[in-house]
């Protein structure tokens, strides 16, 4: 094993491996994958020097630690935590050196759900169509990682940024607000399921995960009954299973689907989705596109 790599000490309750994911493939049911909180992911990765879409880790909620075989620059950034190493504080935002054999610890999350950690040269994992992103629905990519998982790393691209910090992204709003252009299936809705849409009070459930975001709330009243032969489904899709709660398809969301389609969030929007915590108060803004009469 080279000797440029890191050995996982703590996992976590999910850590992956992600980059922008793996584009033009949905027509083979591949999702896309990649990271979910793409600015996150990119600014950790200039911090350190690499490319933007280099191979990072991704981390839920309770973060994790590696054990470093060679002398590295590191970067933290996605959902503020506590980065230590070595046991001491270092700073979230900003190239960290960590010197061989040391441990990097991202813990867990002060606020928002995913942490993002870069090393300079990238995650070097066996790419899959073009991608080292580990997809939670088809299974390609890496696994998660677990306690001792060890993953090597590539060869630096280039110096680290020349900045002390950046300035910290706005943390998680109190409420995620969700705008969505209605379609292509808002016809299946009743008027009232629609304003329900628009007024409703709903949450982001527990349930949610990197293949959808689910929410609990009221249901949405449909105008009628079965399901549509499967179907396209894009990332940000809407979709609305039998029990009326809407979900909101991220990165790793099935390529085809039979449960109609209210909206679709634009993609920008989507980070913040990514950032949301369980019991987040959700509002979801629906308009109609320009394009429809």
């Amino acid at each position: 094993m080279t000797d440029r790599a890191f050995c996982t000490v703590r996992a976590g309750a999910l850590t992956t491996v992600q980059d922008l994911g793996r584009a033009g493939h949905a027509h083979l049911g591949v999702p896309r994958a990649g990271a979910l909180d793409e600015p996150a992911h990119r600014l950790a990765n200039r911090l350190v020097g690499n490319p933007e879409g280099a191979a990072a880790l991704e981390t839920t909620l309770t973060g994790c630690a590696v054990r470093v075989r060679t002398a590295t620059v590191a970067a933290v950034t996605g959902a503020p935590c506590p980065v230590t190493v070595d046991g001491r504080p270092a700073p979230w935002g900003a190239p960290v050196r960590v010197p061989a054999g040391s441990v990097l610890d991202a813990g867990p999350a002060t606020a928002g759900l995913r942490s993002y950690l870069a090393f300079a040269g990238g995650v070097d994992a066996e790419p899959v169509l073009g991608s080292r992103a580990a997809d939670l629905l088809s299974g390609l990519g890496p696994a998660p990682l677990s306690d001792g998982t060890v993953l090597p790393l590539g060869t630096p691209h280039g110096p680290p940024a020349a900045v002390d910090a950046v300035p910290r992204a706005g943390l998680p709003a109190a409420e995620l607000v969700l705008p969505c252009v209605l379609g292509p299936r808002d016809d299946w809705f009743t008027e009232a399921g629609l304003r329900t849409l628009a007024t409703g009070r709903f949450r982001v459930s527990s349930a949610s995960n990197r293949i959808g975001l689910r929410t609990e709330g009221p249901a949405l009243e449909r105008r009628q009954d079965g399901e549509l032969p499967s179907e396209g489904m894009p990332l940000g899709a809407l979709q609305v299973p039998p029990d009326g709660l809407p979900v909101l398809f991220l990165n790793d969301h099935p390529t085809t689907g039979g449960y109609p389609v209210v909206g679709v969030v634009p993609e920008r929007f989507l980070a913040a989705a990514a950032q949301a915590a369980p019991g987040t108060p959700v509002r979801f803004a629906p308009r109609r596109s320009r394009s429809a009469g």
